[in-house]
């Protein structure tokens, strides 16, 4: 059954600039409101959105273990540059109804990852 969710992003200055941005996303009444806990391979992997239902996840926030010294690019394809991630700061990536799967590229295994879909 789905569930409403809504995000914000908020960022605090402080030193030579000073102040406080809320920057709010859409909210979306459709969301899967999940959160998985998964293992990523050495490599590329594909993570499939969790729709089903009425369920269309927006957004997924994806946060590495605390400890983890391994790279993680997002990619569209295998083939693609992609972007290089933090290795222990959460990350969003707002998502297109269309997208049924996200790719992460491992440079070694990685146990524990979190997925929070909204």
């Amino acid at each position: 059954m789905p569930v409403t969710a809504t995000r914000t992003t908020t960022l605090v200055f402080s030193g030579d600039v000073t102040g406080t941005e809320t920057i709010s996303a859409a909210s979306n009444t459709s969301s899967a409101g999940m959160i998985e806990i998964r293992d990523l391979a050495s490599g590329f992997n594909s993570i499939t959105v969790p729709t089903g239902g009425a369920t269309v996840p927006t957004a997924v926030t994806i946060i590495p273990p605390s400890g983890n010294a391994t790279a993680i690019t997002v990619k569209g394809v295998t083939g693609d540059t992609g972007l290089r991630v933090h290795n222990t700061d959460p990350f969003t990536i707002s998502l297109h109804s269309s997208v049924t799967a996200v790719g992460l590229t491992a440079g070694g295994a990685i146990a524990g990852v979190r997925f929070h879909w909204s």
